[in-house]
């Protein structure tokens, strides 16, 4: 996945979850996060942001997106569209001549992605992962009962034949493992051990991300 336009920016603040104001050659500005988590870790006044110039587009109320930040010397992408793309190409890059379909109806929910190969249909539900400690990644960074929903909804796909993948898109690289975040829902955590004990594949992949750039790169060891 590659972005157009990046420009280096200093953030300040982030008055809601929709809206940041960051600094671009000494002007203050105001961003669209293109992430509504928290990201206490990552939005700390002063650090540099990656920020999309969207100022081409007159049909926007804002002309910035931030897309990226610093945590010291990591780069980490929380732009939270990315991961859907990021998975749409490493589906095709694993499976070449599988046909891909976003956004599939299934149950109550849409599921990410649906892959047809050699007549295998497989589920597959993404996840970004953006909370990083000490090189261990986590997901969720808040209580995210939708994740909870998904996983079941993995469940009964098997159940209906289906192959079912939960896939954690981490959107940073050189990272030690990934674990669901216990501490900060621990729903989410059982429902993840669940849907492994049901037939459900748990994958992760970390990503190379560039300022301009995100892809997948290499599995990510999962503990549950």
């Amino acid at each position: 996945m590659i972005y157009e336009k990046i420009i280096k920016a200093t953030f300040l603040s982030r008055p809601n979850r929709f809206i940041a104001r960051c600094v671009v050659d000494g002007e203050e500005v105001v961003c669209h996060v293109k992430n509504t988590g928290r990201c206490r870790e990552l939005l700390v006044p002063g650090v540099t942001v990656l920020l999309s110039d969207e100022r081409d587009n007159d049909k926007r109320k804002t002309p910035f997106d931030l897309v990226s930040v610093y945590k010291g010397e990591r780069l980490i992408n929380m732009d939270s569209q990315a991961p859907n793309k990021v998975a749409e190409e490493l589906m095709k890059r694993l499976y070449p001549t599988a046909r891909i379909q976003r956004e599939v109806k299934y149950g109550e929910s849409r599921i990410d992605l649906l892959v047809e190969n050699e007549g295998v249909r497989t589920l597959v539900e993404v996840k970004g992962v953006t909370l990083e400690e000490d090189g261990v990644v986590r997901f969720p960074d808040a209580p995210t009962e939708r994740g909870i929903k998904h996983l079941r909804e993995l469940e009964s796909a098997v159940s209906d034949g289906y192959e079912a993948v939960a896939l954690f898109v981490v959107q940073m690289k050189d990272v030690k493992h990934f674990e669901p975040n216990e501490k900060m829902h621990p729903e989410f955590a059982a429902a993840l051990r669940s849907a492994k004990e049901n037939g459900v594949t748990l994958l992760a992949y970390d990503c190379i991300v560039t300022e301009d750039s995100i892809a997948a790169n290499i599995p990510v060891k999962i503990i549950c």
